[in-house]
């Protein structure tokens, strides 16, 4: 399992979608955002555009690890993104604690190539209110929990892969 993360605009979804293009076909693109607006909207169909035959998309704003696990072996998965997922979780009012032990233990034992794309949001600013640092302080977390399963961490800065482990 690979990791890319980096801040916004990086190319993180872009890299991920060519490493796992580098896979052979059929691909699956676990997506987790939601089109609750039109600038959403757009940002989903840009993603979408990038994509060519042989990927299928699966959308999981919550259920993501029940996502993972219906995978069959071997396939190749972009997994876009943990941040977002986050997010469903946190405005949901869910355990986001308990819901990112589950994800890191599904993401901890994967059964093919699997790309993982989360945002790194811990190198900013202290946010000004407490949802905006609960959070970080989440996001931050995750990230290095899946981190700490994944085989390879990338991070992308400017549009360039810099490989952390």
């Amino acid at each position: 399992m690979t990791l890319v993360v980096g801040g916004a605009r990086s190319a993180k979804s872009a890299h991920a979608e060519r490493l796992v293009s580098a896979c052979p076909a059929p691909w699956s693109y676990i997506a987790t955002a939601q089109a609750n607006d039109e600038e959403m909207r757009q940002r989903i169909a840009l993603h979408r555009s990038r994509r060519g035959e042989g990927w299928t998309t699966i959308e999981a704003p919550l259920d993501l690890a029940d996502a993972i696990e219906a995978l069959p072996d071997g396939q190749p998965v972009l997994i876009d993104c943990l941040t977002l997922w986050l997010t469903n979780h946190m405005l949901a009012e869910h355990d986001v604690e308990a819901e990112c032990r589950r994800l890191a233990d599904v993401l901890s034992r994967p059964r093919g190539p699997w790309f993982v794309v989360s945002n790194e949001v811990g190198q900013g600013i202290v946010p000004d209110n407490a949802l905006a640092r609960r959070f970080r302080d989440a996001a931050g977390r995750l990230n290095q929990d899946v981190a700490a399963v994944a085989g390879t961490v990338l991070l992308m800065v400017a549009g360039l892969p810099l490989k952390v482990k």
